[in-house]
């Protein structure tokens, strides 16, 4: 350990008795015995919190004086060690990063706590607020502080645009990560959450997460509840079964049981709830099911029809479109998941990014891979999924991949087409970086012109 030690005459370093030591060597050397000689090593430990510790003992030898300190290393050898270590410690400490103050804010729906910290000596207060712009506003005039560091919530999106708009650097935290696990803390509080923000931020260990801009964070959400009204439509149309299945009534199944002919005929069957007897309730319930999923039906017409006219004025929207086999469902997603193609260095990334890749559990010689990760946009996976079943019939590439990677096995279907899924991602991200189209023709494959994708894939 590179801790500052105090050598008297005696001392064993490394094994090896040494004549006579009793300088002070700082708390950025070791004492290395090689060959019969001292050897000091400059190491990298020069934390603030460890100083309070090594402190006094590096005083011992500052005390001399500066100029008296330099006369005693250069006449005394025993002296010298501590004064490279002197001077060592010092030009470490002029080369440290500067200073900063950071704000963490442990945001609530009603009241937020926050924390003024300081990174030279981690002082730190306290200070409770309303979630209210104004307050917050009043919060950052206050303290001014050089960076800001909130956790990914509903309430980051107008907290984050209101801390940019001030010109201050910005940090999201993702709350998924191992420092937010708390089955084994024995105490939780909001300070302890803002505090912990404030330390991770300023050891450069926090693992952060994207904040879209405002437009794109609209788009986004439209997406979803287009995607929520799907799963409602569906949890209706299953009721409705359900409710047939009662009374040994049976629909067709998939599409066939919901044309205009047989809704027609489900409607006959229904009657409103007023004039239903205690014998015939079900038709009342049907009655309500099938007015509920007229609803909905409208509902995301309207919602698919706004979606659509964006899309069409998004470059990048109709420049994923150009893929065999890719929708406007799929484009808008993929477009809107990665917004800045630059901010992925490889096309791993983009896959880690999506939870497409397997889990790694590496230990010595030990390796091994399990399910995939599941992190991300779970509406991004699940779309991605669905078009990679339907591109096997249209993509010539994707089902190159496929077979590529099923090696023929029955059992490894599911494999592949997550290996299929992963693969398209990394092909949308490449045109979105390079923006180009796909490529696909007489003499060419059926893939975007990218020179390292084999390598990313």
């Amino acid at each position: 350990n590179a801790f500052t030690t105090k050598c008297a005459k005696g001392t064993k370093v490394c094994g090896r008795r040494v004549r006579r030591f009793d300088g002070i060597y700082g708390m950025d050397g070791i004492v290395w015995m090689l060959g019969g000689r001292v050897q000091l090593a400059q190491v990298g430990l020069t934390k603030d919190s460890l100083r309070p510790r090594f402190d006094p003992l590096q005083r011992n030898y500052e005390s001399r004086g500066s100029l008296v300190g330099v006369i005693f290393g250069i006449i005394c050898p025993s002296h010298f060690l501590g004064l490279i270590a002197w001077i060592a410690q010092r030009l470490s400490t002029n080369t440290r990063s500067p200073a900063m103050r950071i704000l963490a804010i442990d945001l609530g729906k009603g009241n937020s706590v926050a924390c003024d910290f300081e990174t030279d000596n981690a002082q730190h207060a306290f200070k409770k607020i309303a979630t209210r712009p104004e307050q917050l506003q009043d919060l950052l005039d206050r303290t001014t502080p050089d960076r800001v560091v909130i956790e990914i919530s509903p309430l980051a999106g107008w907290v984050g645009d209101q801390v940019r708009s001030a010109g201050i650097e910005l940090q999201v935290a993702n709350t998924n990560g191992q420092a937010w696990q708390w089955r084994k803390v024995k105490r939780k509080t909001d300070r302890d959450d803002a505090l912990k923000l404030a330390h991770l931020s300023s050891l450069n260990q926090l693992s952060e997460v994207y904040l879209p801009p405002r437009r794109i964070r609209q788009w986004r959400s439209l997406i979803h509840y287009r995607q929520t009204l799907v799963a409602r439509r569906t949890a209706t149309k299953n009721r409705i079964r359900a409710i047939l299945d009662r009374e040994a009534l049976r629909l067709p199944a998939g599409k066939s049981g919901w044309t205009a002919k047989r809704v027609a005929a489900l409607r006959e069957l229904s009657r409103s709830v007023e004039a239903c007897g205690l014998d015939d309730l079900w038709r009342g319930q049907l009655w309500e099911e099938l007015d509920h999923l007229d609803r909905l039906e409208a509902s995301l017409k309207r919602v698919t029809a706004a979606l659509d006219e964006f899309s069409t004025g998004d470059q990048r929207v109709q420049r994923l479109r150009t893929i065999p086999g890719v929708g406007p469902r799929l484009a808008e997603v993929v477009a809107l998941a990665i917004d800045d193609s630059h901010r992925f260095a490889s096309g791993k990334q983009v896959g880690a990014y999506a939870g497409l890749t397997p889990r790694q559990f590496q230990s010595g010689a030990m390796e091994r891979h399990g399910r995939i990760t599941g992190h991300g946009n779970k509406d991004l996976r699940k779309l991605l999924v669905e078009v990679s079943w339907l591109g096997l019939r249209h993509n010539p590439r994707m089902r190159e991949v496929y077979e590529h990677v099923r090696r023929g096995s029955r059992t490894r279907k599911k494999i592949a087409i997550v290996a299929v899924a992963r693969r398209l991602l990394i092909w949308c991200w490449a045109m979105l970086r390079d923006e180009k189209d796909w490529e696909c023709g007489p003499g060419r494959r059926c893939r975007p012109k990218e020179q390292s994708l084999s390598k990313a894939a």
